[in-house]
C-alpha cells in the first residue's frame, strides 16, 4: 500500500469550508478511484496547516490517479481557501493497525 500526503495551509476561519469540501466532494470522488483506499484530513484550527492522507492498493493506482489529473481537479476545490501552495509527498506504508 502507498500514501499520498499533501500539506497545505488554509485560512483559518476557512477550516470549516475545506473539511464539508473534503467530506462532501472529495471523499465520495475517491470512492469511485481504483486502488483507493481511505482518506484522512488533519487541521490545526488555530494555525490553518493542514495534512490530506489518502492511501491506495498500489504505487501504480496513486501515480494513474495522479497523471489522469483527478488529483489536480480536487486540489483546485480549495484553491480560494489557501495561503500558500500546497506540497505533496509519497510514501510507501509500512505497518499498519486498526483498532
Amino acid at each position: 500500500m502507498h500514501a499520498r500526503v499533501t500539506t497545505v495551509q488554509i485560512q483559518p476561519e476557512k477550516i470549516d469550508e475545506a473539511n464539508s469540501i473534503f467530506r462532501d466532494s472529495v471523499i465520495p470522488a475517491a470512492q469511485a478511484q481504483k486502488g483507493f483506499r481511505a482518506a484522512y484530513l488533519l487541521v490545526d484550527s488555530a494555525t490553518g496547516k493542514g495534512m490530506s492522507i489518502t492511501a491506495w492498493d498500489s504505487l501504480e493506482d496513486l501515480q494513474a490517479n495522479e497523471s489522469s489529473g483527478f488529483y489536480q481537479e480536487q486540489l483546485a476545490k480549495f484553491a480560494p481557501l489557501f495561503t500558500a501552495p500546497p506540497t505533496r509527498e509519497t510514501y510507501e506504508v509500512s505497518v499498519q493497525a486498526q483498532g
